[in-house]
């Protein structure tokens, strides 16, 4: 299936194409899908219902019967028929990794507060792991390297240095948030309606 140029342009600055927001038959953010994926939903009738205010138009083979030239359109957020995710699929503890640690403290070192890209900062246990600490989103924050250097094995108060803020586990839809750079505005609208009132995604 070949890309046909829509009215508004559907590719980004860097020449790739958006990812589309799956949700389950209720309405629940569910992953991030392509744009190949979501044809074959609409191509096996496995769309619900759809939204957004992006629309992407793709073309693809000719019929031999009609000589007519298939063309399938989706929109930014799409629900798939038959798939309904668990009671609590929105704060399921989602995979740790540093790329959406760092975005879930804004690249923000937890003890001296710089901003800081992410190769310059590190992965710390608040509770360090040789004193028994896990790696989890509840025991672990943004430090860039010197910070971590000078902390060391020790926990904060042991290193007399104090957390400029709490850890804490992302639901789902701040996970979708977090893990997806290119995410369009109105999926940004419709997942930050599913994230807590405190999450630190909402701040400015």
């Amino acid at each position: 299936m070949t890309l046909m140029e829509p009215e508004v342009p559907s590719r980004h600055e860097d020449g790739h194409h958006p990812w589309i927001l799956s949700l389950d038959a209720n309405g629940t953010p569910h992953r991030w899908i392509s744009w190949q994926a979501a044809c074959h939903y609409h191509a096996r009738g496995m769309v619900a219902w759809s939204l957004g205010e992006r629309e992407f138009h793709f073309l693809g083979g000719i019929s031999r019967a009609t000589g007519e030239r298939s063309e399938i359109t989706t929109q930014s957020i799409i629900a798939i028929k038959g798939r309904l995710l668990r009671p609590g699929a929105l704060t399921q503890v989602p995979p740790l990794n540093n790329r959406e640690l760092f975005r879930r403290d804004r690249h923000l070192c937890a003890y001296c507060g710089h901003r800081l890209p992410g190769s310059q900062l590190t992965r710390d246990h608040v509770a360090p792991v040789s004193q028994g600490g896990r790696d989890i989103w509840m025991n672990v924050v943004t430090a860039c390297r010197p910070c971590n250097q000078r902390k060391s094995g020790r926990t904060p108060e042991q290193a007399r240095m104090a957390l400029l803020y709490a850890p804490y586990v992302p639901n789902k839809a701040e996970y979708l948030i977090l893990c997806n750079r290119s995410i369009l505005a109105d999926q940004m609208d419709f997942l930050t309606r599913h994230i807590p009132r405190q999450s630190r995604l909402r701040l400015p």
